[in-house]
């Protein structure tokens, strides 16, 4: 499906790990910032330059306001992807069977954008055919469009919106509008009744959006889908679903987040926003590698920090195995990020991304047993089928690493501690590992550093604290063997403590 890329657009990053953008400094300072702030005053003006916007970064705009031509549009559009033309009977079954199936929930649809995004046509000659939806291994081959001001009446009541992206032809990002000086909550409540009355109408393909995007053109901010969702009855008195907007449900305000560079910095002015957040390549990858369907069935888009430290790992992974460093301080690093601020997941979506890297033979996902609780098992779970079971037993743990259907292997480090003195020059040894630290700073590891670094040959080691420890705080507590956190993972890659630096 490899595909020549138009790059004749505007980029303000391009570059194979860089979903954030290095550095950012914004356009619209001094004089500009009063001539953008007087122009788009009102809210017709910002989606107008919006638009124009993504347009000049590569977005298609179309002038679909109806559903028919939504779906017209989406045929045509998965037919280019895949290099397959419906028939018409062909379509209808596709359309209605996988994309506008009426028993589908949200969370049903978001499974199929997330997980089961290549589906199964049966043809009219009986053979069977995939149909992708999206192109998860070549980004780039999904097309990009842009429509404004669609509009349905099938709904609880008539809603218009006001700019939507199109991947592939499926709507998966909304952004609301609201002119300048107006809060950002209007927009947020906004979504949330479209959410009510109509996402769900017509085909419910609006039921496909990942990211929702407020912004009032000075503050954007950008969320995720929600996918905790109840029965109801729409207008027709079919049975559909709809979210559930709980005070700890993924649509709460409280789980907005800006955008930001590598720095750290917001990024908060809608067109500095579109440039960055909505450049191709950002914001496809942020849709198929930065997304997280929990057990739970909510959708967690990663925060821009938790982002660029996933991509400052696979970066280092790939640099010290080109220059031969497997196994030495300038294989690995450590990443600082505060408590609370979803270290556990960075982790493991670092730990998931390294283990499709093509030369990687396996991912040890380590953790302290007492943080091995009910429900980090069913995330793992989730996120791995069976990555988890190694906690059972060293003898697990053995098969595991032996095997070839576990690429990640979640265990604790009292249990590779043990299989380590019990396996002595077990060629697992000197296979090429990735090792992840979740919470290095525990006492235990000081204890076992050496075991692991002199037993295994060929790996990159990475630890994540919220409380490292540097040279002035090493030797407190009489422990004066401890080594410094950059000591025993080396440099220190990315940092995200409270104050947001």
């Amino acid at each position: 499906m490899t595909k020549n890329v138009d790059y004749s657009y505007n980029l303000v990053a391009e570059n194979r790990y860089s979903t954030v953008v290095a550095k950012y400094p914004p356009e619209n300072m001094g004089k500009m910032r009063e001539k953008r702030t007087e122009y788009y005053q009102s809210e017709a003006a910002l989606e107008t330059a919006f638009i124009e916007q993504l347009k000049t970064q590569g977005y298609e705009y179309l002038p679909i306001t109806n559903e028919d031509a939504l779906k017209t549009n989406l045929r045509t559009q998965l037919e280019k992807l895949n290099n397959f033309t419906f028939s018409d009977k062909e379509w209808e079954h596709f359309f209605t069977s996988e994309l506008a199936n009426p028993n589908q929930s949200i969370a049903e649809k978001t499974t199929t954008i997330q997980e089961d995004y290549i589906k199964n046509l049966r043809l009219e000659n009986g053979t069977v055919k995939n149909i992708y939806l999206l192109d998860k291994q070549s980004i780039h081959n999904n097309s990009l469009q842009v429509i404004n001001q669609y509009a349905t009446d099938e709904g609880q009541r008539a809603n218009r919106y006001d700019v939507t992206v199109l991947v592939n032809g499926l709507p998966m990002v909304h952004i609301e509008l609201k002119r300048r000086w107006v809060a950002i909550t209007e927009a947020f409540n906004q979504i949330n009744r479209y959410q009510r009355e109509s996402f769900w109408a017509d085909s419910g393909l609006f039921e496909y959006v990942q990211l929702f995007v407020i912004s009032n053109g000075t503050h954007s901010k950008y969320y995720s889908n929600t996918t905790r969702a109840k029965h109801i009855k729409n207008c027709r008195g079919e049975s559909r679903v709809r979210p559930i907007t709980g005070k700890k449900s993924s649509n709460s305000f409280e789980f907005t987040s800006w955008w930001a560079d590598a720095a750290n910095k917001p990024i908060p002015e809608l067109m500095d926003f579109a440039k960055t957040f909505f450049a191709k390549h950002s914001l496809l990858n942020i849709l198929t590698r930065y997304c997280v369907f929990t057990s739970e069935q909510e959708l967690l888009a990663m925060r821009p920090y938790q982002i660029v430290a996933t991509e400052r790992i696979l970066n280092r992974i790939e640099v010290s195995t080109n220059y031969k460093k497997l196994g030495s301080l300038e294989a690995g690093g450590y990443i600082w990020h505060t408590t609370g601020s979803g270290k556990t997941l960075t982790s493991f979506k670092a730990a998931q991304l390294a283990s499709k890297l093509s030369d990687i033979d396996k991912v040890l996902f380590v953790v302290d047993r007492k943080d091995l609780d009910y429900q980090t098992m069913r995330e793992y779970d989730k996120f791995e089928k069976g990555a988890a079971n190694s906690n059972t037993s060293t003898l697990v743990l053995k098969r595991q690493l032996e095997g070839s259907s576990t690429n990640i292997i979640i265990t604790t480090i009292q249990k590779l501690d043990r299989f380590i003195k019990k396996n002595r020059g077990h060629k697992i040894f000197r296979d090429h590992m990735v090792i992840i630290f979740d919470e290095c700073h525990r006492s235990q590891f000081g204890d076992m550093h050496a075991g692991i670094t002199k037993t295994f040959k060929n790996y990159h080691l990475f630890g994540f604290t919220g409380t490292p420890i540097f040279a002035l705080n090493s030797s407190s507590g009489g422990r004066p063997d401890l080594k410094t956190t950059a000591q025993a993972f080396g440099d220190k890659l990315h940092t995200y403590t409270v104050n947001g630096q």
